[in-house]
């Protein structure tokens, strides 16, 4: 029985994406995938506002946030810390023989504009990751106003993961001035996982000629001289890039402000479910996801008995994850999701807490 997914990600793929993934098979070296290819970076140039060298690579995001930390930390880094995915992050960094430091806010907690204020004011740091919006904890950090303070820093490079974000809200990269945004597809894009996307400006790929043992695998320097040719330094997934290729011409056909304004009003959907319903937050306003609900389990819910039903009728539910596990739930609202959808969940956990 096929479980509808309303998992922080992979979250549900479309019948139009699984079909465009059924596309003949083609060479990665032809004309062919070129074209593919130019026109899949040249649309995310679009969604991103940005005219920066735009790569994809077969991999998870944490392939490509690896790859980041490998080649655009020469000094120290700083890795801000507000929930799991954010703390992998410091641990991939320092076992890639970096140094680095976890500035760590309690999970829960944003990152603020005045603690990257406050840590970058040391001079000790050449670069510095956030994750924009954390997976775990349901936290969505205010990037403008962060990207504002890293403009005081040009001798920091910024690696943001934009993971479960990008396309669910307005991210202009050149406006904010970001080094090198990652993300994965599998959540926001509403795609099946195993390709992921990342950007480097010219500072980005400056500093990566400076700094030795890059590794082969994600050298943004490879990645830099492949994408002159449309191209990838390995057999990229070319079957997910039809996927993404089509996906994007459905995000376009939606337009981007009326699919912004669709996760805004699926996030207050599911908001004002949890308040009706007697559940808390795990995130404090203003900082709660636009594309996943963190909710406290402030009914003390048998929260893996809920999960168990709901997989039983067919749906597939967070029950909280690591540490939150039994003490909070979380339901993705992004993607190719409406209103509708969630109204179909939310009726569900309500005939079981029956």
């Amino acid at each position: 029985m096929h479980k509808k997914l309303y998992i922080p990600g992979p979250i549900e793929v479309s019948p139009e994406i699984l079909k465009a993934m059924a596309a003949p098979m083609i060479g990665h070296r032809m004309p062919e995938y070129a074209r593919l290819h130019q026109g899949v970076t040249d649309k995310l140039k679009k969604l991103m506002a940005t005219q920066d060298r735009v790569f994809l690579s077969t991999s998870s995001a944490f392939g490509a946030m690896e790859g980041a930390v490998r080649n655009l930390v020469g000094k120290r880094c700083a890795n801000f810390c507000n929930g799991a995915f954010s703390d992998k992050w410091h641990g991939v960094t320092t076992s890639c023989g970096k140094e680095a430091d976890a500035i760590k806010v309690p999970w829960g907690q944003p990152i603020t504009a005045e603690l990257v204020d406050q840590t970058l004011a040391t001079g000790k740091y050449d670069a510095m990751t956030l994750i924009h919006n954390e997976t775990s904890t349901g936290v969505m950090s205010p990037l403008t106003e962060i990207a504002q303070v890293l403009k005081k820093y040009p001798e920091v490079v910024s690696i943001v993961d934009t993971v479960s974000s990008m396309s669910a809200l307005n991210i202009p990269l050149a406006e904010l001035g970001i080094d090198c945004c990652v993300f994965g597809v599998q959540k926001a894009f509403a795609l099946p996982p195993g390709l992921a996307v990342f950007t480097a400006t010219e500072r980005a790929l400056t500093r990566a000629k400076s700094v030795p043992n890059r590794g082969y695998y994600f050298d943004f320097l490879e990645f830099a001289a492949a994408d002159e040719k449309h191209n990838t330094p390995s057999t990229p997934c070319i079957s997910l890039i039809y996927a993404m290729d089509a996906q994007l011409d459905r995000i376009f056909a939606e337009g981007l402000e009326a699919r912004f304004k669709r996760h805004e009003e699926m996030a207050q959907y599911l908001r004002g479910w949890v308040m009706e319903q007697g559940f808390g937050f795990f995130a404090a306003e203003p900082y709660r996801s636009l594309t996943l609900t963190c909710a406290t389990n402030d009914r003390n819910v048998d929260l893996a008995a809920l999960k168990k039903g709901l997989g039983e009728r067919g749906y597939a539910f967070d029950d909280g994850y690591g540490k939150l596990k039994g003490q909070t739930f979380r339901i993705a609202h992004m993607g190719d999701m409406q209103v509708a959808d969630l109204r179909e969940i939310t009726t569900q956990i309500e005939e079981l807490l029956k």
